[in-house]
């Protein structure tokens, strides 16, 4: 019995399709103006748990994952440049020719973690008429008012503005700043569509004039078009629940006059070192900075499986040797498994499935379902145990049928090489991180990868 954290009623809740046997989920997918970093994949990987889960449990899974190509500006407040033409006038293209780059790059980070793809992908630009005919029925019911830079919506008339992120809007008001925008009734009041200025190169013919969609009605307009409402999950990152998916809920029940999400979800942040992970503090990282630091891409999702979703996740290279580490050993302890032609008795098969089963139910637990697999792993080698392991990979997704037996590098280390390695060891031991870091670079540069482990490390050839 599957049972999912829905943040709207902040519990646990026995999970019951809309209809018997198919979920329609929609998930807020990337604003695709730069590379898409390991904090940013996380969520996905979360969403992608999800959706396995759901295959494992038996169901058909109708999913919408939207690309926002245009209207999401700089502040979630709608203050500031759309992030899409800023970084065309910053690297000097058309926002086709940027959201084109940076959308292929998402869609191969997905497939090097194994992360399947909804079985829709809804661009905003190809739904612009979709918007418009949107912000028109809201303002039709007397949601939306205009401005003199756009079309907003008062939150003052709907009633339950508040109830995902159960913020108290007058303590907002008294902390609020100086209002920027002395047009709006209501400092939350936000953009259902924007005004643009003749020099702005991303905008569309409006009963409003020339224009650009605002963020939030994007997800309300492409999840009503493809999956009606109400539909049963939508999935997003927490940075999502106080402005952007608060905003959605008012705009869409607003419109359809009842609830039109049944579960939301949610996946936390990942921290680095312990702080905050953000473009803006040049501490963020992508799957092709990893690959260049010797990790495999799988192993950052192995990294990410060791943490349930609703729990931030601190990001270290020296978690991310750990991870690597473990993995490789995962798949040598399989290999065991995958050579044997020993069975395994029927009954301790079960009992596996059965554990496994009942970790992923409730509410994705993922480390404890992990857990189940490595101490199987440590059975008696069998193929059952393979074959089973193989089932549980549908959930995991970490390409388990790849177990290999650990290979054994005759070619000698070079001594440069071990060198740097003993030198890292000790920067490692005195906690000189930076050294440690600029060590392993070097190392990477004379075709050698270094894993840590409790005893020291380990160096392979890239």
């Amino acid at each position: 019995m599957l049972k999912l954290y829905n943040t709207l009623t902040r519990k646990k809740e026995v999970f019951v399709p809309i209809k018997k046997g198919t979920v329609t989920m929609y998930s807020c997918g990337p604003t695709v103006y730069n590379y898409a970093h390991i904090g940013n994949l996380r969520t996905y990987v979360f969403m992608d748990m999800l959706r396995r889960t759901l295959r494992y449990d038996g169901y058909k899974l109708k999913g919408v994952m939207n690309i926002t190509d245009v209207g999401h500006l700089l502040s979630d407040a709608d203050d500031g440049e759309d992030k899409m033409a800023k970084a065309a006038k910053e690297q000097q293209k058309t926002p086709r020719e940027i959201a084109d780059y940076y959308t292929a790059i998402f869609f191969r980070d997905l497939e090097r973690l194994q992360i399947g793809k909804p079985e829709i992908i809804a661009k905003a630009t190809d739904h612009i008429a979709d918007m418009i005919s949107y912000v028109q029925d809201l303002t039709e019911k007397g949601y939306g008012y205009e401005t003199s830079d756009g079309i907003y919506f008062d939150i003052g008339k709907f009633d339950g503005y508040g109830k995902l992120s159960r913020l108290n809007l007058d303590e907002q008001i008294a902390g609020a700043r100086v209002e920027v925008n002395a047009e709006k009734r209501h400092p939350a009041d936000f953009a259902l569509w924007k005004k643009a200025e003749k020099n702005h190169i991303m905008q569309w013919q409006s009963p409003w004039g020339m224009g650009y969609p605002g963020w939030h009605i994007e997800c309300s307009a492409m999840s009503r078009k493809y999956l009606g409402v109400p539909f049963d999950i939508h999935t997003g990152g927490v940075d999502h629940i106080p402005v952007h998916h608060e905003n959605e809920i008012a705009q869409s029940e607003a419109r359809e006059g009842k609830q039109t999400v049944n579960v939301w979800m949610h996946g936390e942040f990942m921290l680095v070192d312990g702080g905050k992970m953000s473009k803006s503090l040049g501490n963020t990282y992508t799957i092709d900075n990893l690959i260049e630091r010797g990790y495999s891409p799988l192993a950052f999702r192995y990294f990410c499986l060791n943490a349930h979703y609703r729990k931030k996740l601190n990001f270290t290279f020296e978690g991310m040797d750990a991870a690597q580490t473990a993995y490789d050993r995962l798949l040598y302890t399989l290999y065991k498994h995958k050579t044997a032609s020993a069975p395994t008795d029927a009954a301790l098969l079960e009992k596996y499935r059965t554990q496994f089963g009942d970790a992923i139910d409730d509410d994705l637990n993922l480390p404890l379902a992990l857990g189940v697999l490595w101490t199987m792993s440590k059975e008696t080698p069998s193929r059952d145990i393979f074959a089973l392991a193989l089932d549980f990979d549908r959930v995991l997704g970490l390409d388990l049928q790849s177990a290999h037996e650990e290979q054994a590098d005759d070619e000698p280390v070079p001594e440069q090489v071990t060198r740097l390695a003993d030198l890292r060891l000790t920067a490692r031991k005195e906690k000189n991180w930076a050294e440690s870091d600029r060590l392993r670079d070097e190392i990477a540069a004379l075709g050698y990868s270094v894993a840590d482990g409790k005893d020291g490390y380990t160096l392979k050839k890239l």
